[in-house]
């Protein structure tokens, strides 16, 4: 079990470098806003470029680098000439930064001259806690809600929860949003229709969790009810429960000591994968609603063409996801230690 951990994260590693790199050289490749002179915040920034080797900075304009970038008068009375580095020669520099400095470069729109790796970390507590959130919030509903159709099965029961969550699996979150939107903060007042600032009280801020809580929650209980009600029917047909109950358990004791605890081993380590698939979820969720997590984040530097910043971004997202992939595989073998990898066979 050890080396295959280990392995895991060596592959995941490596990976994770490989996505980050053609990321990075794919995203440098994408044509530069150029204000050409004439905003004077923009000077810190291209300096910071060329500290970080991603420009030239040059005491008179040439033909070789191609295309001007930026060009800024100094206190000398002269003028910097900035231009665009070779591509391959950035990717080395940013490595450089990477892993002498774990500097990823500055914002140059969405915050001026402020760190990408800085405003970034101030945004993932907004989206963590959110999808956090949701998750303690959608997790024991959906699960309930599958145990009481499976143990209903083919009953008017079990064919209204089936029913309905097959509606409601349909309805997309942006669509959701508008309507709850539009039903209960602006016709009824009852809650904030965008997300409260941080002085905002507390019973404003308690009523700005409601609206995407439901809406990223809504999707993920019928997820949660459809996937329990698949795996508990199939435990209940099983040849094992049926000795259990010839053994003289209860309907109730091997339903609780086989049916739930075998019916849980596939559905658990999905809740790993959900919560990716939330966060991702949510970037048009927090860009509608206004909430200053990761998502939004995204959506204004892909706008702005941020480019820095949307890098960092994507960095983010691409880690979760692969770290999420390691800790879904390795849960299967924590909740059945049948099928834990390296595991010696005494048979």
């Amino acid at each position: 079990m050890g080396k295959y951990v280990l392995k895991r994260f060596i592959l995941t590693f490596f990976t994770c470098f490989i996505i980050l790199s053609i990321t990075f050289i794919l995203i440098k490749l994408l044509p530069f806003q150029r204000p050409i002179g004439g905003d004077d915040k923009q000077v810190p920034y291209y300096d910071r470029q060329y500290n970080l080797g991603y420009v030239y900075r040059l005491d008179a304009p040439t033909d070789k680098y191609g295309e001007l970038l930026y060009k800024s008068p100094t206190i000398k009375g002269k003028t910097n000439y900035y231009y665009q580095v070779p591509v391959m020669e950035q990717y080395t520099h940013w490595l450089e930064n990477i892993f002498t400095k774990w500097d990823w470069g500055d914002s140059k729109y969405v915050q001026p001259n402020v760190k990408a790796s800085v405003i970034i970390m101030n945004k993932i507590p907004y989206s963590l806690r959110l999808n956090i959130i949701s998750l303690v919030f959608s997790l024991p509903l959906g699960i309930l809600l599958g145990i009481w159709a499976a143990l209903k099965k083919n009953t008017a029961t079990d064919h209204i929860i089936s029913t309905l969550v097959m509606i409601f699996i349909s309805i997309p979150g942006f669509v959701l949003i508008t309507f709850i939107l539009a039903f209960f903060s602006y016709k009824l007042e009852l809650l904030p229709s965008t997300w409260p600032t941080d002085t905002a009280p507390f019973a404003m801020k308690f009523k700005g969790y409601i609206i995407p809580v439901f809406c990223l929650s809504f999707g993920s209980v019928c997820g949660y009810c459809r996937s329990t009600r698949a795996e508990l029917c199939d435990v209940l047909e099983s040849d094992y429960l049926l000795l259990a109950r010839t053994k003289g358990l209860t309907r109730r004791q091997a339903i609780t000591r086989h049916a739930l605890k075998n019916a849980m081993v596939p559905i658990f380590p999905g809740i790993l994968m959900e919560f990716v698939g939330l966060l991702s979820g949510s970037m048009i969720l927090e860009e509608l609603y206004g909430i200053p997590g990761t998502g939004k984040l995204f959506v204004l530097a892909l706008n702005a063409k941020d480019y820095d910043l949307l890098f960092v971004d994507m960095a983010f997202y691409t880690m979760i996801s692969l770290l999420a992939g390691i800790l879904f595989d390795l849960s299967y073998g924590f909740i059945d230690p049948r099928i834990r990898m390296g595991a010696k066979n005494n048979g």
